[in-house]
């Protein structure tokens, strides 16, 4: 994985966790800012209902969590997904045999530099194989060459057997 893109989908994930862990903390930290009764007794109670009030604070947290989620399901593989489609569209061709194929993406798409080494790809190998199909039209102009030969020697025995002078 490019570091580039790596720190990319670091950043996005860790900020999504980050996000949640902190509603998560804010919640937490004002139930527990309760004050205790004056007795021991109201004590007891005052703490029995702050663990009866971490309910709200596991289902706030978690509700921050999912939506964090969820943006990130949403938005995270559109980055990555949108160029990793135009990608495959573009080698569809090439699978064809269209060599000139060129991927364009565009500037801030996550899979750019990808793109451009699949790019160099199809180059190389369009190249070599316009040089097996020049080497192949060559070796039919020698062919017809030396067919053209064979056929001007018969020509030219048929020719000596013609007394002219």
């Amino acid at each position: 994985m490019k570091s580039e893109f790596q720190r990319w989908l670091l950043f996005r994930i860790f900020g999504a966790v980050l996000l949640s862990s902190l509603m998560a903390a804010l919640v937490l930290y004002f139930y527990a800012r309760k004050e205790v009764g004056d007795s021991f007794y109201d004590a007891h109670i005052a703490i029995r209902h702050v663990s009866d009030l971490l309910w709200p604070v596991i289902a706030a947290g978690s509700t921050v969590s999912l939506i964090s989620g969820m943006f990130l399901a949403i938005f995270l593989p559109q980055k990555i997904a949108g160029p990793i489609f135009r990608i495959e569209q573009d080698l569809r061709a090439v699978q064809k045999g269209d060599l000139t194929v060129v991927i364009h993406l565009r500037e801030h798409d996550t899979m750019k530099e990808f793109a451009g080494n699949i790019n160099q790809t199809i180059e190389s190998l369009r190249l070599k194989i316009k040089s097996i199909q020049d080497g192949y039209a060559e070796l039919e102009n020698t062919q017809a060459l030396q067919e053209m030969e064979g056929s001007l020697k018969v020509a030219h025995d048929e020719l000596k057997s013609f007394k002219t002078q």
